[in-house]
């Protein structure tokens, strides 16, 4: 009996120490919450995340996809605020030259597709439609790094490195259009005083203190004020990010990095997973298959799989062109297609960010949620198809003699 439990905690310790843990987890939560979502626990699916909370301490946060997406998404946001507060001090952000690369991709797998949604939503007399450019804009880390994670050795090291970095500045852009763009009824008092919290953070900061408990409460604090405040409530997590010090101690640690290795493991295996429960469950019978090509699900889907692709890949062969940063070293072209091919996995933000564009329309988050899932599934499956068969620098070495 040991040795089989010592084998089972051997294999489950070997399954989430591996990077495609995350994404295989978030796959499996998005096909199960729809096969709940359409079946015969349908309604106690939707309940249990819909409806009115018998006891709730902030009166706002009155149901569970509530707290789920007001409350424990915030950790999620806190955590992308220490990721990218660590690369751009310490990290592939740091260095100018080694940035330049993956923030043009990134702000080019941005753009294109917000105008691919808006080519084909344009044409349609509906302009509530127009609020949803921003879902296909986003990269999943975890889904894309986990489907990366599935072919080992195949993809280059500096292709992870440049998939990783320009997810992070995906997510930091995907941040700025919530913040800009999905805020409304701004209350001013409760802004204030965020600013105020905001303020006292930055000051222990600076002071060098390095309390831990200090930072947390406080961060609690800032999420309840901009909760209040009209600000979407998760974008506390990443300005509480942002003061957390990055300041190495004589044993080489810093507090930044002992709050993410403290909260990595929550977040990709409890917050993320719950979020994508809570959301990604589309009940069909209310919509039908027909819906997949209706205007919003196809542009949501037609942005992740072509405009993503075409931003990114036409971005580094224009900046490798005009010698403004150079491709990434040791990979194919037809490597760094499918690559950006898998950017155009945009599970959490883009339901995220789906749930925001269009409230009072449930009708519309329910078909969003279809394109998000559409696009990202196919993205998945034909990134890892063109990395599973593409050849690497090596194979195109050996090859050369024998085609001459």
């Amino acid at each position: 009996m040991k040795t089989a439990a010592k084998s089972i905690h051997m294999t489950l310790k070997a399954f989430f120490d591996n990077e495609a843990a995350s994404g295989i987890i978030l796959i499996f939560v998005a096909i199960l919450a729809m096969i709940v979502a359409n079946s015969g626990l349908a309604h106690q699916y939707h309940d249990l995340f819909h409806d009115r909370l018998p006891w709730t301490p902030i009166p706002k946060l009155y149901n569970l996809h509530l707290w789920i997406n007001d409350g424990l998404m915030a950790i999620f946001f806190f955590v992308v605020g220490l990721e990218i507060k660590r690369e751009v001090v310490d990290g592939a952000l740091s260095d100018p030259q080694a940035r330049r690369l993956p923030v043009i991709a990134a702000i080019a797998g941005m753009a294109a597709p917000a105008l691919v949604f808006m080519a084909i939503v344009m044409g349609e007399n509906a302009p509530e439609l127009h609020r949803g450019w921003a879902i296909p804009a986003a990269t999943d880390i975890a889904f894309a790094m986990g489907v990366m994670g599935l072919l080992g050795n195949r993809v280059p090291a500096s292709l992870r490195l440049f998939l990783l970095t320009v997810a992070i500045v995906d997510d930091l852009g995907a941040v700025t259009i919530i913040a800009l763009f999905y805020t409304a009824n701004l209350k001013l008092m409760w802004l204030i005083a965020s600013l105020g919290v905001l303020a006292v953070m930055i000051g222990l900061n600076r002071f060098r203190v390095d309390r831990w408990w200090a930072y947390a409460l406080l961060s609690l604090l800032l999420w309840f004020t901009v909760l209040n405040s009209g600000v979407h409530a998760t974008i506390a997590g990443v300005l509480a990010a942002f003061t957390i010090p990055m300041r190495l101690d004589s044993h080489g640690d810093s507090l930044l990095l002992r709050f993410e290795h403290a909260l990595l493991p929550w977040n990709a295996y409890l917050v993320v997973p719950l979020f994508g429960f809570a959301n990604a469950g589309v009940a069909l019978a209310g919509i039908g298959l027909s819906a997949v090509l209706d205007p919003l699900p196809l542009a949501i889907a037609g942005g992740l799989v072509i405009g993503k692709q075409v931003g990114i890949f036409a971005a580094i062969m224009g900046a490798n062109k005009l010698k403004l940063a150079p491709k990434p070293p040791g990979a194919t072209w037809t490597q760094i297609w499918g690559v950006a091919i898998l950017c155009g996995i945009g599970f959490t933000m883009s339901l995220f960010i789906g749930a925001l564009a269009f409230p009072g329309y449930p009708l519309l988050i329910e078909e969003a949620k279809i394109g998000v899932l559409l696009g990202s599934l196919i993205s998945a499956l034909l990134g890892f198809a063109v990395l599973r068969f593409a050849k690497g620098k090596d194979d195109e070495d050996e090859a050369a003699p024998a085609a001459a």
